[in-house]
Order: structure tokens, then sequence, then C-alpha cells
């Protein structure tokens, strides 16, 4: 039987409570990403966020990743981000660099303000070449806030099937 993991980066919440639901729905295990450096997740401030977010981008940083991930003993792996400035945080770049999904199945999920998963599923194909990548789920922040269990449920029977379950 394959073992499953949960592993998410969420600031406001969001990304994770798709996780949990996905880890509830797949009796997987879940881990977050944690930064070395916390983000601030005060709401107020999603502008100064956003701006870092955006230099984070543009100077193509890698934000340090403070707890040891162990994904060995794992056969699929959905992997949870928000969309910042229409593609994953950097800390998600991160996470590609130092582990290796070499023969992993990765089934991504992002929470979005309107930009869907922004080619970023594209993007992890290129990025882990020797890991099997299947289809994401996107889920509009708002939604996955207000309970995104059924919308979990369908993509699951639907996209992951047997592979998740």
């Amino acid at each position: 039987m394959s073992k499953n993991l949960v592993l998410f980066f969420s600031v406001y919440e969001s990304t994770k409570a798709v996780a949990e639901e996905i880890a509830a729905q797949t009796g997987a295990d879940l881990v977050e990403i944690e930064p070395v450096t916390p983000y601030d997740s005060n709401r107020s401030h999603y502008n100064a966020l956003a701006r870092y977010a955006k230099k984070e981008h543009d100077e193509d940083m890698r934000p340090a990743i403070k707890n040891e991930i162990n994904i060995e003993n794992y056969d699929n792996i959905f992997i949870g981000y928000p969309m910042w400035w229409y593609t994953f945080p950097m800390i998600i770049y991160t996470l590609f660099d130092k582990y290796d999904f070499s023969g992993k199945t990765i089934i991504p999920f992002n929470t979005h303000m309107g930009s869907g998963d922004g080619g970023t599923y594209r993007t992890i194909t290129q990025l882990e070449p020797n890991a099997t990548v299947l289809n994401g789920l996107p889920v509009e922040m708002s939604e996955a806030e207000r309970g995104c269990k059924d919308k979990v449920e369908k993509w699951l029977n639907t996209t992951i099937r047997r592979t998740a379950k």
C-alpha cells in the first residue's frame, strides 16, 4: 500500500485548510513547511507581505526551511502552497532544490485569489523530471477558508483515484 504525505506552506491558513482536508480524506501524514524567518500572518499587513514576496521573486531568493522533512518513506506527496505573484512562493523553490523527488508521485494543490495554478504544475514537472506529477487542485482562497470538503473529495475521486487512496 502506498504511503501518502501532505506537505504544505501556508501563511494565512487557507492552504493549511486544504492540506488538512486532503490529509483527512486520504489518511496521509501532514507536515507544514516552516520558514526559518516566519512571514507576517497578520492580514492587515497584506501589502507589506506582497511587497516582500515580490522582492523574493525578483531577486530569485531561496528562503531557508526550518524543519527537516522526511520524504523517503512516502510514495505520493501532495504539495500545497498559496500563489504569490502568479507563481509559488520562493520557499517552494527551496523545497525542490533541497529534496530529491525522483521516483515519487507529486500531487500539487494551491490556493489563489484568481490566478488558478499560474502554470506552477508545469513548473513542478520541469523542476522534478524524474517524478510523476499528477493533475493539481487550485482552490480559490475564500473557498478554502469556507470549507472545501466537497471540492477535495471530487478531485480525489476523479483525478487522483487509486493513487492517493
